[in-house]
């Protein structure tokens, strides 16, 4: 049973192709509308399955062209982030045998696929993709995680199970500089995972502000990323928590998503007392700084618009590790007073201090000496 699956979203792509032919049906794949036409006329699918928002052809142009031609027979199932109800009824009336709404899993593609066109011949599934029953999601998502001897410390199988379960989702590892086995632990962890988890090799440390904004820059060449963000290699801030915030963003007009550290009833937010107490100090600098109410600009989990990426990370930052104090002053310098409606601060409902952080109560007391460099420099 042949199957042809047109996506503009490569890693769509990849996790259909790889679900369905494990499953023993005959896969193929276009990134274009024109190319899976061409797909279609030479194979003669049993089912094509097609996302509505394509480049210069839309699906619903697809589905029409495979319903009126008098030599094909194929089913059509509209795979689409698309939720107006015109455009569903559209798509129906111009011949769809089905039609489902991103995110969706990978398991309801299945069984919708056996539904139309029936079930192949059984074959073995051998692989953790295969198995796994990932959510396909309506945008891509770029995530950079600096990373310095972490060899000990890196969740290798927490990173691993999210991307497998969360397809949509790229992790993009920046070594920076490690002295330990660091760069030999991410080379692992992306190995035969390369389109899902990569790595990004820094030869000397230069710093978390470097090794987020070389990472940044490296994504946004990724024509297929939405958003790119950014989430420390501890995972102090879980993912569950960091997916919230890629909701928040896709669904408003904010620019920068914000993690929030804010104790408060229902969240497990637990921080060492010393360091909370001079972070309570710096933060009231850095409010009068930026002029604005920020409650927690240094939560390492952000997420961001991509078009605003070349603005904030184009330039180096002037310390290693206040840069999102430089990110939000270099967007209020375009933005002014309208900044304040682009950015979202999402309180988090979990984040733990892990053991082993690189940044020690030392590096903290010199952050006021940064923070005045700061506020000179962006004057």
């Amino acid at each position: 049973m042949k199957i042809v699956t047109i996506d503009d979203q490569k890693l769509v792509l990849l996790s259909v192709e790889k679900k369905l032919s494990d499953l023993g049906y005959e896969v193929h794949t276009a990134k274009t509308g024109q190319g899976g036409v061409a797909l279609i006329d030479k194979i003669n699918p049993d089912l094509v399955i097609v996302d509505i928002n394509l480049r210069h052809m839309s699906g619903l142009d697809i589905t029409k062209y495979v319903k009126e031609s008098p030599d094909l027979n194929a089913k059509v199932m509209i795979l689409s982030g698309e939720t107006q109800e015109e455009t569903i009824i559209k798509g129906f009336n111009l011949g769809a045998d089905d039609f489902m709404k991103k995110p969706v899993s990978l398991n309801e593609i299945v069984a919708r696929v056996k539904k139309l066109i029936g079930a192949p011949k059984e074959k073995k599934e051998d692989s953790v993709t295969s198995n796994a029953n990932g959510l396909i999601r309506e945008k891509c998502i770029g995530v950079v995680i600096p990373c310095y001897n972490e060899e000990d410390r890196l969740l290798s199988d927490e990173f691993t199970e999210f991307v497998y379960a969360n397809l949509g989702y790229h992790l993009c590892f920046v070594n920076d500089g490690s002295t330990d086995k660091t760069l030999e632990v991410l080379n692992k962890l992306s190995k035969g995972r390369e389109d899902y988890i990569s790595v990004y090799d820094c030869e000397k440390n230069g710093g978390k502000a470097e090794a987020v904004r070389l990472g940044m820059l490296h994504l946004a060449k990724n024509v297929e990323l939405d958003y790119i963000g950014f989430l420390d290699a501890d995972l102090s801030t879980d993912f569950k928590d960091f997916d919230d915030l890629v909701k928040t963003i896709e669904t408003t007009d904010y620019k920068i998503v914000s993690g929030s550290r804010i104790t408060r009833m229902g969240a497990n937010i637990n921080k060492q007392s010393a360091r909370q107490l001079i972070s309570l100090t710096i933060n009231f600098i850095i409010q009068k700084i930026l002029g604005m109410k920020f409650k927690d600009t240094q939560c390492g989990a952000k997420i961001i618009d991509k078009d605003v990426i070349p603005l904030l990370f184009e330039k180096k930052f002037i310390t290693r590790w206040l840069f999102d104090v430089e990110m939000f002053l270099r967007l209020k310098k375009k933005y002014g007073e309208e900044t304040k409606q682009l950015i979202c601060e999402q309180p988090l409902k979990r984040w733990v201090h892990a053991d082993g952080s690189k940044l020690s109560m030392r590096d903290s007391l010199k952050i006021a000496f940064q923070l005045t460099k700061i506020a000179t420099h962006y004057r």
